[in-house]
């Protein structure tokens, strides 16, 4: 814990600002999750300014999300700001944040495409393929006969509609294909687990401690454990360390992954403060 730096407590701030912008907004029928958190590059509300502008969205089905992001930008976010700077902190919270964001919608890009196989014998044009995947199956049409009665007939042609309802695994697989679609990806943690990278990599005998498990354990371990908790939950889809469900692991990965590249980079390059102020 140390004092609190400058451009941390901006970042902070935006943060806190437009999870309450989001929540008051949303009390009046408006999402800005909508225009402003990440989705997939296929969403018609896919927008490329999302990489950026979904570091500083939290989720609002969890406080916490927020309140451990920040707590965790705050505690080592702060140390390397007061080391290297504004300009090169921010800089490295930025690139890393972004990274996670690529990084996370490649490995959704492959299940993606590798689910689309799945129903190649369909032979959906991309322009049918991109509407299925926009069609909003959840919202009171949730079964079989529902959505193709009512939903799909307008996207395909009867010989597709008969394929899919004598297939076992089409309509499933088409379902799967439509949530990915349609989930929405928040919150700094790539960024900040990035900046946990570079910590570790600067101070790798420093004692860290979970907050539910006071067991001092030096950052040299204690951040690639956490990194390999990420990954078997990515791998798997399991429990994560800090809850189940709804957790990005390879955004989490991505930003570790730019993390380590980046500081690769300072070191080998020499980069000093001045010369990012």
């Amino acid at each position: 814990m140390m004092r609190i730096t400058d451009t941390v407590k901006h970042l902070i701030i935006i943060n806190v600002i437009l999870w309450f912008t989001t929540y008051v907004l949303g009390q009046r029928g408006i999402d800005l999750n909508a225009i402003l958190a990440l989705h997939f590059p296929l969403n018609d509300s896919f927008g490329f300014w999302q990489p950026i502008s979904s570091m500083f969205m939290h989720s609002m089905a969890s406080p916490t999300h927020l309140l451990f992001n920040m707590l965790g930008l705050w505690m080592f976010g702060s140390a390397l700001e007061a080391r290297w700077g504004k300009m090169k902190f921010l800089s490295f919270f930025m690139i890393t944040g972004v990274g996670a964001g690529l990084v996370h919608t490649l490995v959704n890009y492959i299940e993606f495409y590798s689910l689309a196989n799945q129903v190649a014998e369909l032979n959906l044009t991309s322009e049918q393929l991109r509407q299925i995947i926009n069609v909003d199956m959840l919202n009171g049409n949730r079964y079989l006969g529902e959505i193709l009665g009512q939903r799909l007939p307008a996207i395909l042609d009867t010989s597709q509609i008969v394929a899919i309802e004598n297939s076992g695994s089409a309509f499933r697989t088409l379902f799967d294909m439509n949530i990915l679609n349609h989930t929405q990806t928040v919150g700094a943690s790539g960024a900040l687990y990035g900046i946990l990278v570079a910590f570790g990599m600067l101070y790798p005998n420093i004692e860290l401690m979970l907050l539910f498990l006071p067991i001092p354990i030096k950052a040299k371990y204690f951040i690639p454990g956490l990194l390999v908790l990420d990954f078997i939950g990515g791998i798997t889809g399991g429990m994560s360390l800090f809850g189940a469900g709804n957790i990005a692991h390879f955004a989490h990965l991505g930003g570790a992954l730019f993390g380590f590249l980046l500081m690769l980079y300072f070191r080998k390059t020499q980069f000093n403060k001045n010369r990012w102020d």
